[in-house]
């Protein structure tokens, strides 16, 4: 007999529980994994059903998906990731969405959200400071206020992936790194799409011994490691992941 659709709250009992499990055996706390839950072409009536059952991170690919889900769900209804690709001509639109863009791939991309970044944080501290603190409300708001970055990089050097190359990355971290108006604070891949999560899980240990590398010959702090997605986070957090990018195991297959 079809028992139905498993109602949302179900699956993601059952996300926060793989995620802790996988947690604990790495030996890690459950708490230093944050589930951004990815919510590309998912409804908007879906997606605040999610953040009243305390999902506090969405992930988006595209901005203007975004824009629309935003008006209906709420700036400040959850922290907003920007997880796709971007495009230059869209970093304006783009910094006033987000909260963490996790796609930065060339130095020309971050020098762009620098520029903007740094006029959007200029343009929330005077607002917030008299009479356009109602029109800031729209606005990105940070930790601070500069846009947290990531840093992509590909590291199976596939040509259907975007983000650089491993041995491009120290070079970009640098660059991104000494740019104003951006916290550069991590690294984020994508793991192969045929691929099992132990076959996945090489390419997550890459990003990691990469990380460490780089943190050690820059002295750059880089704690955040995006990597892992509905089927192979778990192979992501036994190699150091501190987000998850889990959309299917949530919402269901995408139509």
């Amino acid at each position: 007999m079809n028992s139905g659709p498993v109602p949302l709250r179900d699956r993601l009992e059952s996300v926060r529980e793989r995620i802790r499990r996988a947690a604990e055996r790495a030996g890690r706390p459950p708490e230093a994994v944050r589930l951004v839950a990815v919510v590309k072409t998912v409804p908007a009536a879906m997606v605040a059903e999610a953040v009243a059952l305390g999902v506090a991170d969405l992930g988006e690919s595209r901005v203007q998906e975004a824009e629309a889900k935003i008006a209906q769900v709420g700036r400040r209804a959850a922290r907003w990731h920007l997880i796709g690709h971007l495009q230059r001509n869209k970093v304006g639109r783009a910094v006033g969405l987000f909260d963490r863009v996790h796609s930065v791939d060339s130095a020309e991309l971050a020098r762009a959200l620098s520029a903007r970044g740094a006029a959007s944080g200029e343009g929330i501290a005077a607002a917030t400071s008299g009479a356009g603190r109602q029109a800031a409300g729209a606005a990105r708001a940070p930790e601070g206020d500069r846009l947290q970055v990531l840093v992509e990089v590909n590291v199976g050097g596939e040509a259907t992936k975007y983000g650089v190359a491993p041995g491009d990355t120290r070079e970009l971290v640098e660059v991104v790194a000494a740019l104003p108006g951006l916290e550069l604070d991590g690294l984020m891949t994508v793991g192969p799409a045929a691929a099992g999560p132990e076959d996945a899980r090489a390419g997550f240990a890459l990003l990691r011994r990469l990380r460490d590398e780089i943190e050690a010959a820059t002295g750059v702090r880089l704690p955040e490691l995006s990597m892992g997605m509905s089927g192979d986070f778990e192979a992501a957090i036994a190699e150091g992941a501190t987000m998850v990018r889990v959309g299917t195991a949530l919402f269901g297959p995408r139509a």
